[in-house]
């Protein structure tokens, strides 16, 4: 019997890599469309798709969703009951739009609109470093953080050695960084805060192994504060010194992040714990300490806020659904910042159909963002939306990383989501919907101020080498 051929061996292995790889992805039934791209990506190249899938798709995405449905039934098991009867029996009354909008949250599981007893909208990143500091210090009993990127430079160093004093007077601190956005921060770091009992843990951690080369999804990008259960801070906002002026000069970020008192908090609290749990850590949980973490909220007036969060746990794409539901509504503005904006199908056409219908519909976006390709395909959709009547301003420099939406008087929405296929179901985001009409029309002239320092967007003429790296950058999409 003759020995197969070292092409024959090939072209068997060949086969049998296109067999495989097609019925899986078959089996997971994705969109017509991405199915299809990923079948001929396995036939035409099989070596590189191969590899892009194990790192960007979405292979063991299963075992880690019903590792985080663990985590999140066991704290639901234990705080439900006391978090049902001490929560505000009385709802925020809503405009008919307003009410749509929450309804469609709420149907998502995300919950009801609470009362906050104050909103602060802290769009400069030494304000917002200064007034969680200061949050820091009055703390009583607890500070809890979730960071996508807490680098370990000035500002970083700065917000932790807050943290160490609250520790060192007896205040319990967590820390949650993502294995992957806060690789620099190591255990080196951390150790003023952990060697007097403070508690650091890494949101998938990287490991260099087969089983974790998917390491780009499943991250938190969420940035979240919360302070004795009362107190909260969510939006766009990291730590590191590019955030500040003081340390970047005029290269500061422009960004925005929102601090909420009041029962709002209390959702916060809940998504902190779901993602600590998840990451292995430990807290007591009996009534007396449930209190501490989820105080009572009694109050019947105050802010309307509702706080929604979406992860690649839940294939609901809550804040995907939520923005699509927003911009229907809209009748006469749907203003909106993003520093990614990678709109998938649905988004593109909503926005195009909002157009049609006379709403101003008006996208910032940065001149030149942090990621290069992020940029060049950011540019193929500002260009064709543009064409449809949306009107787009490239901010900067320096880099626009807030991630706002103002839609009418009804809503106004600071969160940790871009406008992109990975923030929409890749990654844990979080977000806070305000329907007080104060806050919306601050949110409205913070996108003025904005638009004050950009420029319409341009199309980019004669350099036909930009434009085919653009069309490149357009193919990767689904996972920038």
């Amino acid at each position: 019997m003759s020995v197969p051929s070292w092409y024959e061996v090939l072209f068997a292995a060949y086969a049998v890599f296109v067999v495989g790889a097609i019925t899986t992805i078959l089996l997971q039934r994705r969109s017509p469309t991405a199915t299809l791209s990923w079948i001929f990506a396995f036939i035409a190249l099989p070596f590189i798709s191969g590899l892009y899938y194990l790192v960007f798709g979405p292979r063991r995405l299963l075992r880690r969703r019903r590792r985080y449905g663990l985590a999140r039934r066991s704290l639901a098991g234990k705080v439900t009951d006391y978090i049902r009867s001490s929560c505000c029996q009385t709802k925020p009354r809503l405009s008919q739009d307003a009410d749509g909008l929450a309804r469609v949250v709420a149907r998502l599981g995300q919950g009801e609109p609470t009362f906050a007893s104050g909103v602060k909208l802290l769009d400069r990143g030494d304000v917002y470093i200064d007034s969680l500091v200061r949050a820091i210090n009055v703390a009583k009993h607890h500070v809890h953080c979730e960071y996508y990127i807490w680098e370990a430079d000035r500002v970083g160093a700065y917000v932790r050695d807050a943290l160490v004093e609250a520790r060192a007077r007896g205040i319990e601190v967590r820390i949650l960084v993502d294995g992957v956005g806060s690789r620099s921060a190591d255990r080196e770091f951390w150790k003023p805060l952990t060697s007097i009992g403070g508690e650091v843990l890494h949101f998938n951690r990287l490991r260099f192994s087969f089983a974790s080369l998917n390491f780009a999804n499943f991250r938190t990008h969420r940035k979240i504060v919360v302070c004795d259960g009362a107190v909260g801070y969510v939006g766009g906002q990291n730590l590191h010194d590019p955030v500040s002026a003081v340390h970047s000069g005029k290269g500061a970020w422009h960004d925005m992040q929102a601090r909420i008192d009041g029962e709002p908090v209390r959702r916060l609290q809940r998504l902190f714990l779901e993602n600590w749990t998840y990451s292995g850590g430990i807290f007591k949980m009996d009534l007396e300490d449930v209190k501490h973490y989820f105080p009572p909220a009694n109050e019947g007036r105050g802010l309307a806020v509702q706080v929604l969060a979406s992860g690649p746990d839940d294939e609901r794409a809550s804040l995907h659904a939520f923005l699509l539901a927003a911009i229907s509504t809209a009748r006469y503005r749907v203003w909106i910042t993003t520093p990614y904006f990678i709109p998938d199908e649905p988004l593109e056409a909503m926005l195009k159909i909002a157009v049609l219908r006379g709403v101003d519909v008006k996208v910032i976006v940065p001149l030149e963002g942090d990621s290069k390709v992020v940029t060049f395909a950011s540019r193929t959709y500002c260009e064709a939306l543009g064409a449809a009547g949306i009107h787009v301003f490239e901010y900067g420099p320096p880099m626009l990383h807030s991630k706002t939406m103002v839609v009418d008087q009804t809503m106004g929405m600071v969160g940790t989501n871009n406008l992109d296929n990975r923030s929409f179901r890749l990654n844990f985001e979080v977000a806070a919907a305000f329907y007080d009409h104060e806050v919306i029309e601050q949110l409205a002239s913070h996108f003025v101020g904005a638009m004050a320092q950009a420029r319409p967007f341009r199309k980019r003429r004669g350099a036909r080498v930009a434009a085919f790296l653009e069309s490149v950058a357009r193919l990767s999409s689904p996972v920038l």
